[in-house]
């Protein structure tokens, strides 16, 4: 088991390298073809490879896993796979490779596969936008479908719920101007970004399991120049699907501090995740309201993030995960 994550985590595997994603997923594919007796089908979408083994009949139990990785290409040069005190590290060893190959050795050990299906993605870490179709399309007969990604814990516990995770980038538009010279006629967007980020600790609640947290931010482009624009992401987690609405509202409804000086204010894309349900959120109003000298728009459409695909909570069918979601809008600009 030991040499066959080794097989995997040293093929790096970042999401955004096809390249790369190609040699894992010849890897992935030869190492379950030599222990579970069959080729996959490769199923390309996008320059993706997506793997599937069937082992006849209908679907009873679905398994999902994925072998892309948020590590970008050359982290095995400084972090290479290491194993001591029975714990393994490196670069997709955690999420998810060591399940992936789990999995694999689980299958392996049954006499009759009949009626399973082992689905292994490409793009679980930016989303599944190739993978979401052929996901909820093996799903949709079956009885059950289990995510290997990790357990909960040192006992191994199966996750049954997750908490809903928001990810959210604000931009901020400014206006330039030169720093030594003029600043007064620039509009920095970085003062705006450092007001929005501050703003965002009263939307958290973590007596409720809500966390708000801003993460990346990046501002400006040369040293003398008063930056014309900003951006940051945020990360959102909560418990309550009442409180993932209630931070997607917030965050829907920033304004500029600095108008009505700020040339063109804020804008944002959110994509959202609630627990177990799909929101009975279609949209929002289609409304404008004055902030300083611009307007609020905002408008909404559904999507699926990962391996926790929405038509398995409509079609009902048991899962280890957590459920879809639905994906927002917002942005504010003058007139």
């Amino acid at each position: 088991m030991v040499a066959a994550l080794r097989t995997l985590v040293e093929a790096e595997s970042p999401s955004g390298d096809t390249g790369a994603l190609g040699v894992c997923a010849d890897r992935v594919a030869a190492l379950g073809a030599g222990m579970l007796g069959a080729q996959p089908e490769r199923l390309v979408v996008d320059g993706r490879t997506h793997l599937r083994w069937r082992f006849g009949g209908a679907t009873r139990v679905l398994l999902l896993c994925h072998y892309d990785t948020v590590w970008p290409l050359g982290t095995l040069a400084t972090w290479p796979l290491e194993i001591g005190q029975g714990v393994a590290t490196g670069p997709g060893t955690f999420d998810m490779k060591a399940g992936l190959v789990q999995g694999l050795f689980a299958l392996a050990s049954l006499d009759d596969l009949k009626g399973v299906t082992l689905l292994v993605t490409a793009d679980e870490e930016t989303g599944s936008l190739t993978s979401r179709e052929l996901i909820e399309s093996e799903a949709a007969g079956a009885r059950a479908a289990l995510v290997l990604e990790p357990s909960r814990g040192p006992a191994g516990a199966l996750k049954v719920a997750r908490k809903g995770t928001g990810m959210y980038e604000i931009e901020v538009i400014g206006r330039a101007a030169h720093a030594g010279l003029e600043p007064e006629k620039g509009v920095n967007a970085l003062i705006e970004l450092s007001h929005q980020v501050l703003a965002l600790e009263r939307l958290a609640r973590p007596e409720l399991g809500t966390t708000v947290t801003a993460t990346v931010a990046s501002a400006g482009t040369t040293h003398n120049t008063v930056p014309a624009g900003a951006r940051f992401q945020v990360d959102v987690r909560a418990l309550l699907p009442e409180e993932q609405r209630r931070v997607d509202e917030d965050l829907r409804r920033l304004e500029p501090r600095l108008a009505p000086r700020t040339a063109r204010g804020l804008q944002g894309r959110a994509a959202v995740v609630l627990p177990g349900v799909i929101p009975a959120v279609g949209g929002c109003p289609r409304r404008a309201k004055r902030a300083g000298d611009g307007h609020l728009r905002c408008a909404a459409r559904e999507q699926t993030r990962g391996l926790e695909p929405a038509r398995f909570q409509r079609s009902k069918i048991p899962t280890g995960s957590a459920a879809g979601w639905w994906h927002s809008l917002a942005s504010q600009d003058t007139r």
